[in-house]
Order: C-alpha cells, then sequence, then structure tokens
C-alpha cells in the first residue's frame, strides 16, 4: 500500500529530488569528479563503499533538507547499505522526511531506430520485492532518445509503461524516464512525438495507476504543462542532462511547475578533499540553486 502522506507530498510539495543513483557504468566518473581517482580502490565492493561514503556524507548534510529537497533516487547497492545503522531509505525518510526512490533499470540497450531502449531487467520482481521490505516509495528507469524516430520513441515509451504497470502492481510509483539526448539535432521534433507517445499510454491508464515522468528540459518552454495536469501524472521531473548546473537551473526556471531531478549538477563542485563546512556549504549553494529553479 503506498504511504499518502508520501504521495501527497510528491504531489504538491515544494522542492526537487536529488538523484543519488550513479551505478556500476558512471560510478568511476562520480567519484573521479569527486576527487577519488581510480587507483584508490581495487575492486567492486571498494568502489561502492567509497561511493556509499560520499552519498552517506550528501545525505548527512544540514545542507540536505526537506525545506528544499522532496525525495532522493537511490542505486541498489545504496538501498542495501545502512546510514547510522538504519536502512538508507528508512534514514531518508524518518530522519530527514525525505521520500526514497530506488532506480531499477539495467542500463541501456545498443541504438536501434534512433533510441536506446532499456535493456531486460532481469529479477525485476525480487528487486521490488526487497524495495518493499525496505520501505521505498517509487522507482525509476531511464531510457534514451537520440533521433525524431516516431518508431522508436513509441517502442521506448511502450516498454516505460509496461514495465510501469508492472512496478505499479508492487506498490510503487514509477518515474518514467525517456531522456531525449539534449546535443540531438531534431529535439523539438522528438518531444512532440514523445509527449504525444506518452499521452496515448497514460489514456490507456486504469484510473486509479499513478505514475510520474522524467522528461529532458524541453525546448519549447512549459511544453510539458499539459502532462502535469493529467489525473495519473503524480509529478514531471527534469534530468539536467549534461547542462552545467548553471545553464539547467537557468532553462528550468523558464518552466513553470517543472521540478529538478538532478544528479551530476547537484554534485558538482562536491570534493573529498573538503572540510565539512566547505563541503556543507557548496552543497548548501547547489541545493538553494536547485530549489530555487524547481519553485517558479
Amino acid at each position: 500500500m503506498k504511504n499518502t502522506e508520501q504521495l501527497n507530498l510528491m504531489h504538491s510539495g515544494k522542492g526537487f529530488i536529488a538523484a543519488l543513483d550513479q551505478s556500476g557504468g558512471s560510478t568511476p566518473k562520480a567519484l573521479s569528479q569527486y576527487g577519488i581517482l581510480e587507483n584508490s580502490y581495487t575492486n567492486e565492493e571498494d568502489m561502492y563503499t567509497l561511493v556509499h561514503e560520499m552519498r552517506t556524507r550528501i545525505i548527512k548534510s544540514p545542507a540536505f533538507d526537506n525545506q528544499y529537497i522532496l525525495g532522493a533516487i537511490l542505486f541498489e547497492n545504496t538501498m542495501d547499505r545502512k546510514i547510522d545503522g538504519q536502512w538508507t531509505a528508512d534514514y531518508l525518510w524518518e530522519k530527514k522526511h525525505i521520500i526514497p526512490f530506488l532506480k531499477v533499470d539495467k542500463g541501456l540497450a545498443d541504438l536501434a531506430n534512433g533510441v536506446q531502449l532499456m535493456k531486460p531487467i532481469a529479477n525485476l520482481d525480487e528487486l521490488l520485492n526487497r524495495a518493499v521490505e525496505r520501505n521505498v516509495f517509487g522507482t525509476k528507469m531511464r531510457s534514451v532518445i537520440k533521433e525524431a524516430n516516431r518508431d522508436g520513441i513509441r517502442e521506448v515509451v511502450e516498454q516505460q509503461f509496461k514495465v510501469g504497470l508492472q512496478i505499479f502492481a508492487k506498490g510503487f510509483v514509477p518515474i518514467i524516464e525517456p531522456e531525449v539526448d539534449i546535443y540531438s539535432a531534431d529535439k523539438e521534433k522528438s518531444e512532440q512525438i514523445l509527449k504525444e507517445e506518452i499521452q496515448k499510454q497514460l489514456n490507456l491508464l486504469d484510473q486509479d495507476v499513478k505514475v510520474m515522468l522524467k522528461l529532458s528540459i524541453p525546448t519549447v518552454n512549459n511544453f510539458y504543462s499539459d502532462l502535469m495536469s493529467d489525473p495519473h501524472v503524480v509529478r514531471v521531473v527534469a534530468l539536467s542532462g549534461g547542462y552545467s548546473r548553471e545553464e539547467a537551473n537557468h532553462k528550468l526556471s523558464e518552466n513553470h511547475g517543472l521540478i529538478a531531478s538532478f544528479s551530476r549538477a547537484l554534485s558538482e563542485g562536491l570534493s573529498a578533499a573538503q572540510s565539512d563546512a566547505e563541503f556543507n556549504n557548496q552543497l548548501s549553494d547547489s541545493i538553494k540553486g536547485i530549489y530555487d529553479a524547481s519553485i517558479v
């Protein structure tokens, strides 16, 4: 059974979602941007321990506050670790009053029809059962659209909603994330097709089904406003997609009602070498900037 308090907060609360879900492939990059180089660890377990320490430092920071942050997206390995003796999702909700989400996809398939579908998600049921035990509220899964190919985009959206319904049936609110590559030559056209396909899928849903949408910041401002008012949609959130934080915030602030779900743009400027005061000040500046852009 979904947590009604969390559902209401996610639907109408002020703030944004912190994406702390870099996974296997992107973890070394996330660590190196934080100042921990690949020669600092010898195996995957060490790497994940170091990245959990980084995420723990972010989550425990006084800057990481529910006045600004509604939710946080975790990687599976983070969900299965603890902060101060509590499972990470429980720590987020009970200590911080921040809603926990889980990234469930296993990465992207090769490019075909101008898009990258999700790879099949092996053992999804088992992962969702564990997420139920860990008190996770919702999930996130990413596909990528590179070209305005109608067949490819339709495939992406159909796959997202099909898996999303499986996730919803387990009691979660799925974040459907069909990212349009910000460097795509026909980004605006892709967004037009994407919106049509999303609307088709929303129209097919049973009355009680709730989803969230995580989309690239649109080329045309306020292009996704009508999706925000769909009764099935809890919230529409934006990814930073490779923009610098400053540029992502600027573009986000021109889209009313769209809130951030930033990953790299959130942790930009943070370093393992910083003192706690420096770290907390940098994180606080980042969070306030992203929050300000999210509440317009």
